[in-house]
């Protein structure tokens, strides 16, 4: 289901305000500059953790009634037994940011039982900072520390990108995790355990990359723009041009049509706009992990509106009984993804510090 987005909300919005009805997300774009990283203004593609505009929201109602004695919606727990996990939850995020309730229910169950738990993030923008140049992309200092203790205790951790998965792999010195997926180009591709699983690019790129100068030639694109191929995907970005943003404007519906004419999908983003395949989308590809790994607590974490598929997921296996929380790595560049989340914290950073919270909860530092 395809859900209107709210009306540019500020950041620092309360975290699960928006209609969870969801809005149409954008597409992961990996690696533009801060400000409006390959992911357009508010208009979705993950980014690489935009120059961080503090979220710092206080924890409102998520936006879905609960039965009279019955603790939040979705969560399968009564009001009493989610008490003390509320508490454990709200200690886990302490000084990180406000988390609502069903959000601390599900950060409580992770810590609680990781065995049974589904971490999964975005790279860029969420794990790492966004760089002007999308192949300098590295993680966040700390961040891959805090996956290595990670993945010896929970049940699966993983990381849904836009990018490549080899490319998010390498980038982010992934190789060494036990037991990481990495799914990348929002879902067609997994590396598990040194192997990689990749379908052919869709014809329907191939035929987009050979018509696309030709395209942004007729609609005027200025000076700057340029084009990422990522093989299954082609990114337009306009972060070099006099005017970033008319410029996106000036191609947004030139470059919707030309979707159409070639069969592919047209997602917005900071600063891009992302041609790729339909039907593929980092929701889709929760749940289909979500179904093959049968967490009992699933915890997903960006920064983009091409990661609003994702949090939509989660909410629906919330809804279906599973323990779920959505993590926004806050930005000023996309306000409005704060409104869908759990929780809101300070870009990579916050993301960071909030992975080394699990990491000491269900697998004590030897520091400590």
């Amino acid at each position: 289901m395809t859900r209107p987005l709210p009306a540019d909300p500020a950041v620092g919005a309360k975290p699960g305000s928006a209609d969870r009805e969801g809005a149409e997300a954008g597409t992961d774009s990996e690696g533009a500059e801060a400000g409006a990283d390959s992911e357009g203004a508010e208009a979705g593609t993950d980014s690489e953790g935009a120059d961080p505009a503090g979220a710092g929201p206080d924890g409102s109602d998520p936006g879905s009634a609960s039965p009279a004695g019955t603790g939040p919606a979705g969560t399968g727990l009564g009001e009493a037994d989610l008490v003390g996990m509320d508490l454990v939850g709200m200690d886990l995020v302490t000084g990180i940011g406000d988390v609502t309730p069903e959000g601390a229910a599900a950060l409580a169950a992770i810590a609680g039982d990781p065995g049974r738990a589904l971490i999964a993030l975005d790279f860029d923008g969420t794990l790492a900072p966004i760089v002007s140049e999308p192949s300098e992309a590295r993680l966040q200092p700390g961040a891959l520390a805090a996956l290595q203790r990670l993945a010896t205790a929970v049940g699966t951790l993983a990381i849904v990108t836009g990018r490549p998965a080899s490319v998010a792999v390498e980038l982010g010195g992934l190789a060494g995790i036990p037991g990481l997926i990495v799914i990348g180009h929002h879902g067609s591709e997994r590396w598990e355990g040194g192997e990689l699983t990749s379908p052919p690019p869709p014809p329907e790129v191939a035929l987009a990359r050979e018509r696309l100068p030709e395209a942004l030639a007729e609609a005027g694109a200025p000076d700057g723009t340029w084009v990422e191929d990522k093989s299954h995907a082609l990114v337009v970005h306009t972060r070099r041009t006099a005017d970033p943003e008319a410029a996106l404007a000036l191609l947004a519906d030139p470059l919707a049509d030309f979707a159409d004419q070639t069969g592919l999908d047209s997602k917005p983003g900071r600063l891009v706009i992302e041609l790729r395949a339909r039907g593929v989308d980092k929701g889709i590809a929760i749940t289909t992990l979500a179904a093959e790994r049968n967490p009992a607590a699933v915890l997903f974490a960006g920064d983009d509106l091409g990661d609003i598929p994702a949090f939509e997921a989660v909410h629906a296996l919330r809804d279906s009984g599973r323990a779920g929380v959505a993590v926004c790595s806050a930005s000023g560049e996309v306000t409005t993804l704060a409104a869908h989340a759990d929780l809101v914290v300070d870009g990579p950073a916050g993301i960071t510090a909030l992975l080394v919270r699990l990491a000491d909860a269900v697998q004590p530092s030897p520091a400590h």
